[in-house]
């Protein structure tokens, strides 16, 4: 550790901002708005944005415009989230984000980016999250963060064993997208375009033309639903994060797993589970946010529970489990609401009627048996992205820390 030297984080970075304090104007077009939601995995999401116009991204200051080789990081709610830019791509973030531009000559761009990922910034830097309803990182701590560096040459090393890891899951994901993408096609061919069925017998409905045997029902008249709950939050003996207690989904968890998932980044005690009469759900039943952020689906890997948030779909028959998934993906959820806010229009009684368009049981079955193999390959992809995902958390903390030598 000899060679590694204690900085703050101001000196080693130009400059730490945040985003623009008042609120943006609105545009059909121009430069997306990224708010904390839209960092998912440490990565920005851009779907689900809406725009500001150009000529406001013109006038910000450059500081809050971002850069290649910048980090961008949630101060506010959901803290630590840090997303390295990596393309020179236009983007305008709100104030609960800060921008931090490295200064190349003392430390690597992309080290900066794994030292805000490591838990071992956090265990020797001094930052508070003040504030009881939203954790706040302020600007000023960040800035007075200690940390520590080794040489230009070193940090470069580092990065390269980190980086061929996150390449690697990264090229996963890029595979899993168009694998969905495929699926997501079948799907339509089959079920909303109905081409395999073209030359049967149609028949009205109240969802316009379906072939004739198929039928209309509400969801819970064919899926056994019921919605996760949260034990009360002021009682922190009920959440844990150790990996060995109940798994505990949140929309967050949602939004970076993936088409399976099978962990969350909190817990639940066994005490919890039966003192607030939370019930487990098994694997492959069919996970949907309907709060806050409507749509995300998932199809559970393992035994789980979620929070109130989202709505558990527990299918009669396993050949339910890719047509399900499919059909939430593609639902229009904007039609269920009678109000301007489909996020609070929404609710467990409107999940449960969904009108549905629900085929024979043998086309089910065809259409799992033909769509099955692209959804085990995802949850192969994934299953080895999350392996490669652990084993780099393992290695970052030791690696930032000087911990691991590194051989020149």
């Amino acid at each position: 550790m000899k060679e590694w030297k204690e900085y703050k984080l101001g000196e080693v970075c130009k400059s730490i901002a945040d985003g623009d304090h008042m609120p943006p104007p609105k545009s059909d077009k121009g430069i997306p708005f990224v708010t904390i939601s839209n960092i998912v995995d440490n990565r920005l999401d851009f779907c689900n944005t809406h725009f500001v116009p150009q000529s406001y991204y013109d006038g910000l200051d450059d500081k809050r415009r971002p850069h290649i080789g910048d980090t961008i990081y949630s101060v506010v709610g959901t803290f630590g989230k840090p997303v390295y830019v990596k393309e020179e791509k236009p983007f305008v973030f709100q104030r609960h984000i800060a921008i931090l531009r490295p200064d190349a000559s003392k430390i690597v761009p992309a080290f900066l980016f794994y030292t805000l990922l490591s838990p071992q910034f956090y265990r020797k830097a001094d930052i508070m999250a003040i504030g009881a309803v939203q954790r706040t990182i302020s600007l000023t701590s960040l800035r007075n963060a200690a940390i520590q560096l080794p040489s230009l040459k070193i940090q470069s090393k580092i990065i390269d064993i980190l980086k061929s890891l996150d390449d690697k899951i990264e090229v996963n994901r890029r595979i899993n997208d168009n694998l969905e993408l495929q699926a997501q096609a079948l799907f339509k061919s089959w079920f909303v375009d109905f081409e395999p069925f073209k030359d049967g017998e149609f028949v009205e409905s109240e969802l316009g033309m379906i072939p004739k045997g198929w039928s209309i029902n509400e969801a819970k008249d064919i899926f056994d639903i019921n919605i996760g709950k949260t034990p009360p939050r002021k009682e922190q003996e009920w959440f844990t994060e150790n990996k060995d207690d109940n798994v505990w989904v949140s929309i967050a968890d949602m939004g970076s797993c993936g088409m399976f998932i099978s962990d969350s980044s909190e817990y639940l005690t066994n005490e919890a589970i039966k003192r607030f009469n939370i019930q487990i759900v098994e694997r492959n039943s069919v996970l949907l946010s309907f709060k806050l952020t409507v749509g995300r689906v998932a199809i559970a890997d393992s035994r789980l529970t979620t929070n109130e948030a989202i709505a558990r779909f527990i299918l009669p028959e396993d050949y339910y489990r890719e047509f399900l998934y499919l059909y939430l993906k593609q639902y229009k959820y904007g039609n269920l609401g009678s109000t301007s806010s489909i996020a609070t229009a929404v609710n467990s009684k409107t999940i449960k009627g969904m009108k549905l368009l629900i085929p024979t049981t043998r086309i089910l079955s065809e259409f799992s048996m033909k769509i099955k193999p692209l959804f085990d390959e995802i949850r192969t992809l994934l299953k080895e992205s999350r392996r490669l995902s652990e084993f780099r958390d393992t290695l970052l903390p030791r690696l930032m820390s000087g911990e691991l030598k590194i051989e020149m």
